[in-house]
């Protein structure tokens, strides 16, 4: 009898999903993502009732005379004291009504592309952002972060199929008034993906704009988003209302960052944390619609919780992880995009503690739903970033994705004609069920399966010194063809001077403000 001929099944295998491929389902059909809720309904409507009733009887300090003007107009009233505007529940329904409910982040090619939320209805990670520590690949020594670490981010978190897009960390060996600047004139010199804006003062936000313009961004195609924060509790400085107005002009999208401590800035009670924060999400998605109306605005909860023993901002313990899930869930419920930590641990090495930590907090947040996991590579509470840890996340985002993924159930998936016939001592190696699967399980990268006799041969390398080997890879790699060309870098580079020579050259910040 002829054999049937071989067939190439590698070639039949899907591309595994990660930040760019979605998950391949059968045409017309996606599975919901397994979920978890913290919290049921009545919870949720308690605490989005609690926060309708702060923002309208109390409401939120604006320190942006034009920006509170603009608010006053759209149906805002005065509070006390005269910075304070108190904000009706009806215009802010209005604007959770208008708000974007998805969002393009943009590569600097489509391949590189980000649409939330995603088709298949799973969540995206992106890297570290403010870390002003490093750990040398190599020695694993620290120290503060230099502007050329920058690059090696960069450089790491190009091969990183995980992560969609990177933040720029704080930098020393340039001003430090324009370390944002120089940060961002040096991720995106070196990446292909999309970059997340964090400025420091108000007058970096000008020269963050034309960087990123400068490197191709457009209204169509944001090749960056930028961050918003209220300075909690319930207050908005001129710097980030700033950014809500500026960005709104660039078409760049806004992550709306709450950063509540509880203890500290919030309450210390989880459910106080949580208001808290969805609170000034409220408040910054009406903001968003009064000053850069049809701008997608991404809520983003990112939650601390103090040690009262030692007065350390946690954002990796039990109530820190409640908290995230919780005010996920609130947000989720509106209809609004989200993004809270996703990985991250309070260790400052990456170490069994850091994994044990980011492990809870990353299914954690991925079961609540959140669109956007950060975090990836950061430990002490993203104060320090680590190339291994973030190879070590990259990995554990994998596992993470196909976690959440909800198992087919159907007469197919239990292969019943052959289970309802196997004969005694049957197996189902050779079934074509198995045949046809046996490429979609996950496979992991640096994650070990050696057998111990295999492990103790290699001198016990596991997963951590096969992390410490890709990072190093991936760091030494090309990089990518499509970054700015020479005459785009030339501007950036002149941008870069023009900045150290009017804000770092004077050391004057002088909190000026964008007329509406």
């Amino acid at each position: 009898m002829p054999r049937r001929p071989r067939r190439d099944r590698a070639a039949e295998t899907p591309h595994a999903a990660d930040a760019f491929h979605l998950c391949t389902e059968p045409q017309g059909q996606t599975r919901p993502r397994t979920a978890f809720a913290m919290a049921g309904a009545a919870a949720r409507e308690t605490i989005l009732a609690h926060a309708f009733r702060l923002l309208e009887e109390h409401g939120v300090a604006v320190v942006h005379p034009p920006a509170h003007t603009a608010l006053l107009k759209a149906g805002a009233t005065a509070g006390t004291p005269g910075q304070r505007v108190r904000l009706p529940r009806a215009l802010v329904e209005e604007a959770l009504g208008a708000v974007p409910k998805s969002a393009l982040l943009a590569g600097k090619t489509a391949a590189r592309d980000i649409s939330l939320p995603r088709a298949d209805r799973g969540f995206v990670m992106r890297t570290g952002t403010g870390a002003h520590g490093f750990l040398d690949v190599d020695t694993q020594d620290f120290r503060n972060m230099h502007i050329g670490d920058v690059a090696t981010i960069a450089r790491l978190a190009n091969g990183l199929d995980q992560v969609g897009f990177i933040a720029h960390p704080f930098a020393y060996g340039v001003p430090e008034l324009t370390s944002d600047i120089h940060g961002v004139g040096e991720l995106i010199c070196n990446t292909d993906k999309h970059i997340w804006l964090q400025p420091y003062n108000v007058e970096n936000i000008d020269y963050l704009v034309k960087i990123v313009e400068a490197a191709g961004s457009t209204h169509a195609r944001p090749i960056a988003s930028m961050i918003m924060c209220s300075f909690t509790p319930l207050e908005f400085k001129v710097m980030d209302v700033e950014v809500l107005i500026q960005a709104g002009r660039a078409g760049l999208p806004v992550h709306a960052c709450a950063l509540p401590s509880a203890g500290g800035t919030a309450p210390l009670s989880v459910a106080g944390n949580v208001l808290t924060a969805v609170a000034e999400i409220l408040a910054m998605v009406t903001l968003g619609h009064v000053l850069a109306p049809g701008l997608p605005i991404i809520a983003t909860p990112l939650m601390f919780t103090l040690d009262m023993a030692t007065g350390q901002a946690l954002h990796a313990c039990p109530e820190s992880l409640q908290a995230k899930v919780l005010a996920v869930e609130v947000l989720r419920s509106l209809g609004l995009l989200t993004h809270t930590y996703g990985m991250g641990s309070d260790t400052p090495d990456s170490d069994r503690q850091s994994m044990a930590e980011r492990a809870m907090l990353g299914q954690a947040v991925a079961l609540a739903g959140a669109d956007i996991l950060g975090g990836v590579g950061q430990l002490q509470t993203a104060t320090i970033f680590c190339p291994v840890q973030a190879v070590l996340d990259d990995e554990l985002a994998a596992y993470l994705r196909a976690f959440v993924r909800p198992p087919e159930v159907s007469e197919a998936a239990f292969n019943w004609d052959e289970l309802r016939q196997i004969r005694v001592g049957g197996h189902f190696l050779a079934s074509d069920q198995t045949l046809a699967l046996c490429r979609t399980q996950y496979r992991p990268g640096v994650f070990r399966r050696d057998r111990r006799d295999d492990y103790d041969k290699s001198g016990r390398s596991g997963a951590w010194e096969a992390a410490r080997d890709r990072a190093r890879a991936l760091i030494a790699a090309e990089l990518p063809a499509s970054l700015p060309d020479t005459h785009a870098r030339a501007e950036i580079a002149r941008l870069r001077a023009r900045a150290d020579a009017e804000i770092a050259a004077t050391a004057t910040v002088s909190g000026r403000r964008a007329v509406i």
